[in-house]
């Protein structure tokens, strides 16, 4: 390509600085994700030691980014707040932990949160992991509705949720406590840490 300018190096040095910048809070046990609380309790304590194996440069991880991004373009212009970042601390077992997250899209104006989920499947949703996640975000802002959007090579699916009160304090609990591991029989599978994790479950189709 002589000294064309590459594409590809653009995405991948955006990704790999996103990601670098998140390194030192990846570590930290303290900083717990919205998705570490819809997830195996101990992916959580792996992710601390070996943030490392996280990173991902992947056609389907950048292909569902192109896909968030292109609908945050378009939800923004109606009004809503993109990548719209949550935080809540809580004090567990004589230690302080900061729950984190950052919601797609959210009009506060109406209560409204967006969560979108790209697929190569349809099959199964809405998904049990991504309605809690969900749920998560509408008890942290307070909001009392949230539309799942899927978008799948077959389908654009759109869910309307109605806030459930849940006490986080208790699902901070039991991940801190690691009592869910795994927490759904699919994981294991897709999880880069199964080579190595001790509760790792070999699930037969």
């Amino acid at each position: 390509m002589g000294n064309l300018t590459s594409v590809i190096q653009f995405i991948y040095k955006r990704s790999y600085e996103d990601y670098v910048k998140r390194l030192d809070e990846l570590r930290d046990p303290h900083i717990i994700y919205v998705t570490d609380l819809a997830s195996c309790t101990h992916k959580y304590y792996l992710r601390t030691q070996y943030p490392e194996l996280l990173f991902r440069f992947e056609p389907v991880a950048i292909l569902g980014e192109m896909v968030h991004a292109g609908l945050e373009s378009i939800l923004e212009k109606e009004g809503f707040e993109i990548e719209y970042e949550v935080s809540k601390q809580f004090t567990l077992n004589e230690g302080t932990y900061t729950l984190k997250g950052r919601i797609d899209a959210y009009n506060r104006s109406t209560g409204v949160v967006v969560e979108i989920k790209t697929s190569r499947s349809s099959q199964g949703i809405p998904r049990e992991h991504h309605l809690i996640q969900l749920q998560i975000y509408l008890n942290m802002v307070n909001a009392s509705k949230g539309i799942l959007l899927y978008i799948t090579p077959d389908r654009i699916a759109e869910y309307d949720i109605e806030r459930q009160d849940l006490i986080l304090e208790d699902m901070m609990k039991n991940l801190i406590n690691d009592n869910m591991h795994p927490r759904w029989d699919w994981e294991c599978r897709y999880c880069i840490f199964s080579k190595m994790c001790p509760y790792r479950i070999n699930k037969v189709d």
